[in-house]
């Protein structure tokens, strides 16, 4: 194995890890064990778990900037609108494919760490911006192509934001069934920005 890919291993491992268990109830050993590498390698690459916690972090955003650039490269929209359906339609999509990210960052630990580690901070900031930024995206187009009506797009991409991230959180807390919410959530969505219906 490789050192790029013992890393990756290591962060994969982890990633599953810390958004299932936490950060506290992970171990270092745990990691290595299960990511099949010895246990001194991991502080090869890693001094610390808050460390690794980090890059875990940084992995996820690189993760979902990807997924999303991907998937607006193979997909066509007629309008700003359309795309801003797509946006959380594959938003839901991605949480409920690769549930480890977005269950890392509803962890309650991620803030506690943001609020002390300015790194920690920064990719947390990024990956939130990057959303809002596509749904952002989205909005000014359907305003140039009349399929949006006229609103503060940064508030209203914000909004969306709020509204997906909230079903996501009550799928992961068992609270209520969140899937029938899904074509719902579509529909408000639909309603609040579609020029047609103002």
């Amino acid at each position: 194995m490789t050192k790029t890919s013992k890393k990756t291993a290591i962060l994969d491992v982890a990633t599953v890890l810390f958004a299932n268990k936490g950060f506290s109830t992970t171990s270092m050993t745990e990691v290595a064990k299960i990511a099949d590498i010895a246990g001194a390698t991991i502080f090869y690459h890693f001094k610390t778990k808050e460390d690794l916690f980090v890059s875990v972090l940084e992995s996820v955003k690189t993760g979902i900037v990807q997924e999303f650039s991907l998937y607006f490269q193979e997909e066509k929209f007629d309008s700003g609108l359309e795309m801003l359906l797509g946006a959380v339609s594959f938003h839901l999509h991605l949480a409920a494919m690769r549930k480890e990210w977005f269950l890392l960052l509803h962890r309650h630990y991620t803030y506690e760490l943001a609020a002390v580690n300015p790194i920690c901070r920064s990719y947390l900031e990024d990956i939130y911006t990057c959303l809002v930024d596509i749904y952002e995206k989205a909005l000014t187009l359907g305003q140039q192509d009349g399929s949006i009506c006229e609103i503060s797009t940064r508030k209203t991409a914000l909004i969306i934001l709020a509204m997906v991230d909230g079903i996501l959180q009550l799928e992961r807390n068992n609270l209520y069934n969140a899937g029938p919410l899904y074509s719902e959530l579509i529909a408000s969505c639909r309603r609040m920005v579609d020029n047609k219906q103002q």
